[in-house]
Formats: C-alpha cells, structure tokens, sequence
C-alpha cells in the first residue's frame, strides 16, 4: 500500500518548483512563478486521470487530503472521479433554477415591454395564483406535461381564461429557460393542453347598455362629481375604464388626447379626438386636477378600477363601464355608414394583418373627428 500524508506543513510552504507527492495519488504542483495547485492522480478502467483539486492559497494541506480521500473513494467503486463532480455540480445548479427562480427571471426580462414596467403584476400573477404554490420549487429542467397538466387541470374548466393566461406565462418562462442554456422541454405546455382537452367554458361577454339607452344614462350623470365626469368622459370617447382614470392633462393638445404607448393594451400611441362635448366634460373636471389626473381619488392616485363599475352596480345596472365600447361600435355598426376600419380604429384595435397595416400609415383622425362629434351628439340628444 502507498505510503500517505508524506508530506509536512513545513514541506509544502517551502516547497521548491516541481511535483510533490503527499502519497495515495495527491500532488503539490509548485510553479516557477510562485504558483501552487493540488491535484489528484487515479486510474480508471487503465486510464489515468488528474484531477485538480485547488490552488494552495485557499485549499490547506488538511483540506486537500480530505478531498482526495473522497474522490480516491469514488474511484473505488469504479467511477471517474472528474465526471461524478461535474454531475454533482449539474445537480447543484438545477437547484439554483427552480421554476420559480427563472420566472422571476422571466419576469425581470419582459417588464420592459408591459405597461407601467409591470409594476401592477398583472402578468405575473397567473403564475404567483396558480401555478408557483404547486410547482414552483421543482427544478425547471424537471418539469413536463404531466406536472403541468396536474397543476392547472383544477381551474382548466372552472375558470378558463385564467388557466389559459397562467399556460401562456409558463410557455413564455420555459422558452426563457431555453434561451438560458437549460435542458427544458419548451413543448411541454403544448403537450398539457392536448392532455386537458378542449375547455368547456364558455366566455362570457361584459354586459353593455343598448346604445338607444345610452343618451338617458348619460342625462342622469348630471351631479358633476369625478365619478359622473369620468363615466361621461368615458362614454363620449369610447375608451377603456384604465385609460380615462389616468387621463392627465398632459397628454390633452387642444381638441385632441394623445395617449402614450405606455398607457395602452396594444403599446401604440392612441389619439383621440375630442368632441366639443368631451371638451366641455374636461373642462368640468380641471377643478378636480391634481398633480395633473383629471380623477383623483379622495386620498391618493387616481380613482381605482371598481369605482365607476360600483356605481352603475349600486344603481341596479347589468351593464359594466368597459361595455360603453360595445355601445358605441354596435352604433356604428347599426345606426351609420361607418367604415369599419375607422370604427375599429376609435376603439383602439389593431386592424388588418401585418402587410395591410405596414402599408395603411394612417389612423383616420379627420373622419374619426366627425364620427366621435355624431356620437356625442346621439349621446346628448336624449
């Protein structure tokens, strides 16, 4: 048997340039230029390998002898010491990438592209909800169909838009994991979808006020509270509920409203323009204006997103804000001549696909100006 610890602590500081056995396969490599690493020689299947074990300066002479009895022990079930460490290492870092570590990841990456920089955490909360709390902890490289299919199959029926928002995010993640050098199946919420079937939910459209009732709504918004002007302003301008409570004097120039991409759901620049109407209304709520919001609330901000649907809820109403849009398209639709491009248009959709809208430069300003004036004047004519 090989003679082992042949070396002193003395013997390894002063030790001159060259190869320094310490017995058992461990050697001290002193360099010429000051240098020092450990390594470990052991042959495997007649094949010798050297393994490095660390330089001098942080690894002692006691925690070099440890180390190479650890790998001399692996080697003597016949194992290359060398691969065993870097699977020991692949296993580490698949714990380093739970699922919900690189979605956190994921997230930090797209909030660039999501309104407000995500701050509301509207995209992420699918995930947070409904996935996470089961599978969050599980090395991503880990996860397939089957976990997936597990996991959303509770909410895949019963609330069906939620479950295909948190499918999204987690295809969005696992590609994310992809493009980070991870070994994950970027076709594993494909698969799961095939697994949990076609839902059998069925959507339900928000409840809109027929657009002949609409001039009698608008009529009783007559207190000139927030509320009133922000349901009114809402209704003559066709947008949504998020955009007229951020409304800010800002972005109004002369007779028409200018919304920053930032603000929209398509991430365009929206302009709207104003009818002498919705100019009047803005004119209203100037002295309600704080730190430029048209619609603040009592305390702070702007007034929350339940506030003008509680309203027409208190009143005994089926209809909600956001269905004013379906109000004023199904006028369009019934009541003018309407291009539909143009009625689109005002509602902010994206009209058309990609060669079409690549060579239509325009956004109808001039004849949405008229159809925006013939809307309000249906709205106030009660």
């Amino acid at each position: 048997m090989r003679a082992l610890n042949k070396l002193s602590a003395a013997q390894v500081k002063n030790a001159a340039p060259g190869k320094h056995s310490d017995g058992g396969g461990l050697w001290l490599h002193r360099r010429p230029d000051g240098g020092s690493q450990w390594f470990l020689r052991v042959t495997i299947h007649g094949r010798r390998r050297e393994m490095g074990l660390g330089s001098l300066t942080y690894v002692s002479l006691k925690e070099a002898r440890e180390t190479a009895e650890k790998w001399r022990a692996v080697a003597r079930q016949g194992k290359d010491p060398i691969k065993e460490r870097e699977k020991e290492k692949r296993l580490a870092a698949r714990a380093d990438h739970t699922l919900a570590i690189v979605a956190a990841e994921a997230f930090e990456a797209r909030k660039a592209e999501l309104k407000g920089d995500g701050k509301a955490g509207r995209w992420f909360s699918p995930l947070e909800l409904h996935i996470l709390p089961k599978i969050g902890q599980v090395p991503i490289e880990e996860i397939d169909q089957q976990d997936i299919k597990n996991t959303l199959a509770p909410i895949w029926h019963a609330k069906a838009d939620t479950a295909r928002k948190a499918m999204n995010r987690l295809g969005i993640v696992m590609r994310h994991a992809a493009a980070m050098g991870l070994n994950v199946d970027v076709q594993a919420t494909e698969k799961a979808k095939a697994l949990l079937g076609k839902s059998r939910h069925k959507p339900k459209h928000l409840p809109a006020l027929d657009w002949r009732e609409v001039p009698t709504f608008y009529a009783s918004l007559d207190e000139g509270t927030v509320t009133h002007l922000a349901l009114r302003l809402l209704i003559l301008t066709a947008a949504r509920s998020s955009e007229i409570r951020f409304c800010n004097l800002s972005e109004i120039e002369n007779d028409t409203w200018i919304i920053p991409a930032e603000r929209m759901k398509t991430g365009k620049e929206h302009r709207i323009p104003l009818s002498k109407e919705a100019m009047a209304v803005v004119e209203q709520a100037k002295p309600f204006e704080r730190g430029g919001f048209l619609f603040p609330s009592v305390r702070k901000g702007v007034i929350s997103d339940a506030t003008m649907s509680r309203y027409m809820e208190r009143r005994g109403m089926k209809a909600r804000p956001h269905g004013f849009r379906s109000s004023f398209r199904t006028w369009c639709a019934e009541a003018t001549d309407t291009p539909r491009e143009v009625a689109e248009t005002a509602l902010a959709h994206v009209v058309g696909g990609s060669v079409e809208r690549a060579y239509r430069r325009t956004d109808y300003l001039d004849q949405r100006r008229v159809l925006m004036e013939r809307w309000a004047d249906h709205v106030t004519a009660v």
